[in-house]
């Protein structure tokens, strides 16, 4: 009888520890590839690196993808809260 409890316990813990890898949605990692399409956009201008205007143009985009990234946020949020208040019966 003590087998299955701790066979329960296992299960639920594993299973804690995946959803919670999930959990962190919210974050952008910054990857190779957006730091050079970024540069490559802010140079598209002949402006140097370095410069106040490719510092600027580097916040700005950053600015852009936080702001899109708080829309898809707040768009799985809403989903989620409508399905929650509208749920359908089969």
């Amino acid at each position: 009888m003590q087998l299955r409890p701790a066979k329960f316990c296992t299960a639920l813990i594993l299973l804690a520890l995946a959803l919670s890898a999930c959990a962190r949605r919210g974050e952008v990692p910054v990857t190779p590839t957006l730091a050079e399409d970024d540069d490559t956009f802010c140079r598209a201008n002949n402006v140097a690196a370095g410069s106040p205007e490719y510092v600027a143009c580097r916040k700005d985009r950053d600015v852009q993808r936080a702001n899109a990234a708080a829309r898809a946020d707040k768009q799985q949020r809403n989903l989620g809260e409508y399905m929650l208040n509208n749920p359908v019966k089969p």
